[in-house]
């Protein structure tokens, strides 16, 4: 880079910093004042034709262009700015930005073309205040490390819009770390939410590559528990951050401890060309290598020394911070190990209190989280938390940021235990990244098609889950199934690699997992039982051909036809059958088709070493496999382990990834009914209902991460009772845990809620039914669908269907309170944060009246016998609907999804569906429930047990009763005390 490039840069970075305040200004005018402050060579620089010249010769990732995708990035994403009339993230939003830019038609192309619009979703934060320093006018914002880091990725192949996307979640979580040149010391504590196998890893070595760059000179990452682990994470950040010759440091390459790895031999790793500190930046000093997890000094503490420049400074000045090397550990977060770090850090000679310190917790919700209860009699911290604690009260300077994919250990912790790691300071959410395949992707959530009528086309579990159905322990025609479609699937890479465009290599990895059980002696008896199917397959014979060309056909090529988008598939299983032989032998030919992973050091089954070669096998795995770890190309699962919390159930979701090529080939064999303890539970309504609480606390963060009259609607200590349970057997984490964390009112104007809890007992039932009936019976009685006006056009020249048939009427927001006040639950707890927050706009005047709905059915039909309806005594009879506790005793589902547009709207106003203000107008849906034992097998019932009758109902409040900025009113308990230490959310 010549002076003239730097002077343009600089002279762009003014100008952009002098906007990032407020709106976009006209850039010549912009660049104009700047250059007068710069120098006489950057006035010359001050004309839109400099600017489109430098943009046709620039790259995406050249540092001018690394500045104007930041500041237009903010510009893109920020919601409802003073300055602009559209969306975020749209084409009407960019155009503004250019208009008020002042920038020419082909400026605008140039700069939309190295910079085009992120549709990838802003990460969502709940966060404390805090003192911007990460700005885009900053010098340590567009780095050394961070600079290599983002080029690396485009090298790999990742798109402008996915490295945009880390861009932006990276700098949300540094910009929330202190100062690192700060004289007064400050540790934040923060947590970083992803998906599970979804990319954390690259999250958090952009905030290392950031952070570093900004002045953090010891960056310790607690790699999980397991040696796996750890050596996976270690492998990484050299590959990609900390490059070849911080590895090498002058030695030889056949030096290096990555010399059998065949990523260093391909080149793969980063490089600069020279030491970093030779080229004017700084070294990166390793403290553990890939297979070296931290070890005692003794005598070479030096090595642990952070240099300074000038003693006379503290490190923190920038004169000594920018010119020191960065000491980077990868440990293992185990009692031992860290007891060797905390005491050589109490060795060093440079003041602790003056280290910037960052620590990485990978998988921060195992082993770092206290367990033990705190308010017992000599009760004491667990050892990784302590180390944890110990770590953080000698590094002043540290700050500590966790991340997880299942956060609710961590936001579960004691807020008021300040020894503990709640994230006080910020909780960040990360975005579903492109590609991805989670668990919404092997469920049908919220799908308005009935089950009936479910086909691979438009439903993921016909495409993706297979049941496990066994007669007995000795009946294996599942797992051969499974084990044909792994060979099947191979057979197909193959081709798509031959014939369909992929290439050679294209899938160096091909996986399936058997995941029964956590238990060594069980995994010995397992390898027998596959080692067994597998020699008796017969792959290669006319009984195995028969099996899989029957599989290809009734399963293999309808869903890939489906869901193959543009990858190849064979027409026939003709066309793939010379690739079958191949597959097969790729998986066995070294009579190893099956790798155990676990600690038997008796089994010689080979490893699973994915950066060491290419695994096409049969994994059998428990523990080690549950947590952190990455089983690439992973095709096939066979699933039958269960467990009692979302939290290791989730974890166990080894087929979420990345399945670039094919997505369509992935299939999830899954034990529905299983034991745990003495109840048999359905492992994929399980896996449903995590999926239901993970969208439940994504979604909740995002609605309460808005800022309102400049400040947060809530703080990350106010984010447990966001949590949700969809399954009562299944807790969000382990009870040990779990702190009380007791939600007292949650504000839901203009949205559905649906209760779930309703009672069981017979006596509860009929106090329901009988609250309900009178309202019930003054409803209209309609014969076709209620029609609603819409209010942008005169009245009665255009309508509306509701969408349903129903009896309808407006009822009183004061006899309405009256029947929820009165109502009794199964779990009262459920609702009563929402009665809470009813009564509060009851009392304030904010709800005038409810329209209360009661949907019937459309082939209700009197006196012919055929109708679905019922009465308890009641001059009319109603229909009723045929629901069942599918979590017992909570219900699923209670509304059908045509029920719920209509009333949102109403509630929203956006309909005109009577004379008079309707703005403070709700709306009720009632549900009379029959369970399976109390309801006929067809038609009516008639003089029907109250106590057999659930009175379900669903509720939307007007979008107008808001009180305030405030949505959540709570208590949290101390865990020692007892004692509330969060009675109401701030006013």
């Amino acid at each position: 880079m010549n002076d003239i490039d730097q002077i343009r840069i600089d002279l762009h970075t003014a100008a952009l910093a002098d906007m990032d305040a407020s709106r976009p200004k006209k850039l010549l005018r912009a660049l104009a004042y700047q250059a007068e402050e710069l120098s006489p060579t950057a006035e010359n620089l001050v004309s839109e034709e400099d600017f489109c010249i430098t943009l046709k010769s620039a790259q995406s990732v050249d540092p001018i262009i690394e500045k104007w995708r930041r500041q237009l990035t903010r510009w893109d994403f920020i919601n409802n700015p003073i300055w602009s009339k559209s969306e975020s993230r749209t084409d009407s939003r960019r155009k503004e930005i250019y208009d008020y830019l002042g920038l020419s038609e082909d400026t605008r192309t140039l700069l939309s073309q190295l910079i085009p619009i992120a549709t990838i979703d802003r990460p969502v934060v709940v966060s404390e205040e805090f003192e911007p320093w990460y700005l885009p006018d900053t010098t340590h914002s567009d780095g050394w490390y961070w600079t290599a880091y983002r080029k690396l990725l485009l090298d790999k192949g990742w798109s402008n819009e996915a490295v945009a996307s880390l861009d932006e979640a990276s700098n949300q979580v540094v910009e929330r770390l202190a100062n690192p040149t700060n004289v007064d010391t400050y540790q934040s504590k923060g947590l970083v939410v992803g998906y599970v196998q979804s990319g954390k890893t690259a999250n958090f070595t952009g905030v290392i590559s950031k952070a570093v760059d900004a002045g953090y000179r010891l960056v310790i990452v607690l790699g999980g528990t397991l040696n796996v682990l750890r050596r996976q994470t270690q492998r990484r950040l050299d590959m990609e951050l900390v490059g070849r010759e911080n590895i090498l440091r002058g030695t030889n390459e056949y030096e290096s401890d990555y010399a059998d790895d065949p990523a260093w031999s391909q080149d793969k790793f980063l490089k600069f060309g020279e030491r970093p500190s030779v080229l004017g930046a700084f070294d990166i000093i390793r403290m553990t290598t890939r297979e070296k997890d931290y070890e005692a000094l003794l005598q070479g503490i030096e090595a642990l020394e952070v240099e300074k420049k000038d003693r006379s400074l503290p490190l923190y000045d920038p004169k000594n911070l920018h010119s020191s090397s960065v000491r980077l550990m990868v440990v293992k977060k185990n009692k031992d190990v860290l007891t060797k770090l905390v005491k050589d850090l109490r060795r060093l000679t440079t003041p602790l209190s003056e280290i910037p310190v960052l620590i990485i917790d990978d998988e921060s919700d195992e082993a770092s989280v206290n367990t033990s209860n705190l308010a017992k009699p000599n009760a004491e911290r667990t050892a990784i938390n302590v180390k944890i604690g110990e770590l953080l009260k000698m590094l002043p300077r540290a700050q500590y940021v966790g991340y997880t994919a299942t956060p609710f250990a961590n936001v579960f912790i004691d807020p008021s235990d300040a020894e503990d790691i709640f994230p006080k300071d910020f909780i960040l959410s990360l975005p579903r990244p492109i590609g991805y395949m989670g668990a919404r992707d092997f469920h049908d959530l919220d799908s308005a098609i009935p089950a009936r009528d479910r086909t691979i086309f438009n439903s993921n579990e016909k495409a993706h889950v297979r049941d496990i159905v066994t007669l007995d322990d000795e009946d294996d025609d599942c797992l051969q199934k499974a084990m044909d479609m792994f060979v099947l699937s191979a057979a197909v890479k193959l081709y798509r690699e031959a014939e369909g465009g992929l290439g050679d290599g294209h899938f160096p990895h091909h996986t399936m997992l058997i995941h029964e059980s956590r238990l060594t002696d069980d995994h010995r008896e397992l390898l027998g039982r596959v080692s067994k199917l597998w020699w008796n397959s017969g792959y290669t014979s006319a009984d195995g051909h028969a099996r899989l060309r029957e599989l290809f056909d009734t399963d293999m090529a309808p869903v890939s036809v489906a869901r193959s988008g543009a990858h190849a598939i064979p027409k026939s299983y003709d066309e793939l059958l010379k690739y079958v032989g191949p597959a097969a032998f790729r998986i066995g030919g070294d009579l190893k088709p099956i790798i155990v992973v676990n600690g038997d050091k008796y089994l010689d089954t080979g490893d699973a070493d994915f950066d060491k070669r290419s695994i096409w096998k049969i994994l059998i795995g428990g523990q080690k496999l549950s947590r952190g770890f990455t089983v690439e190309g992973l095709t096939v699962t066979y699933f039958r382990r269960n467990a009692t919390s979302v939290s290791a159930l989730m974890q166990m979701g080894r087929w979420f990834g990345f399945r670039e090529g094919y997505q369509d080939l992935v299939r999830l064999y899954l034990g529905r009914e299983e034991t745990v303890g003495k109840k048999s539970v359905d492992l994929y309504e399980s896996f449903e209902a995590i999926c239901l609480d993970e969208e439940s606390f994504r979604s909740e963060l995002a609605r309460y991460s808005q800022m309102e009259d400049g400040r947060a609607l809530i703080t990350p200590a106010q984010v447990p009772p966001l949590v949700s349970q969809h399954l009562p057997s299944l807790k969000p984490t382990s009870v040990n845990k779990m702190y009380n964390a007791q939600l007292v009112e949650m504000a839901s104007p203009g949205e559905w809620r649906e209760l779930t809890a309703y009672p069981k007992k017979v006596t509860d039932l009929r106090v329901n039914t009988a609250l309900w009936t009178p309202i019930l019976e003054s409803l209209s009685s309609l014969s076709s669908p209620i029609k609603i006006e819409t209010s942008n056009v005169p009245s009665g020249e255009e309508t509306v269907a509701l969408g349903f048939s129903a009896l309808a009427g407006r009822i009183g927001s004061e006899q309405i309170l009256e029947v929820f006040h009165s109502l009794r639950w199964w779990a009262p707890s459920q609702f009563l944060p929402h009665l809470a927050y009813l009564r509060g706009i009851t009392d304030s005047g904010l709800v005038d009246d409810w329209l209360v709905l009661a949907p019937q059915h459309n082939a209700v039909k009197s006196g012919n016998g055929s109708a679905q309806v019922a009465d308890w005594g009641t001059k009319h009879s109603y229909s009723y609907f045929s629901r069942d506790r599918r979590r017992d005793p909570l219900f699923g589902a209670i509304s059908d999804p045509k029920h719920r547009p209509g009333p949102v709207k109403i509630a929203h106003n956006k309909v005109k569906w009577a004379e008079g203000d309707t703005s403070r107008t709700g709306v009720v849906v009632i549900y009379p429930i029959l369970e399976q034992l109390n309801r006929p097998e067809r038609g009516s019932v008639n003089n029907l047990d109250p106590g057999k009758v659930v009175m379900a109902f669903s509720f939307v409040p007007p979008l107008t009763a808001r009180r305030g900025a405030e949505p959540l009113r709570f208590t949290t308990l101390d865990s020692s005390s007892r004692r509330p230490i969060i009675d109401v959310v701030p006013g």
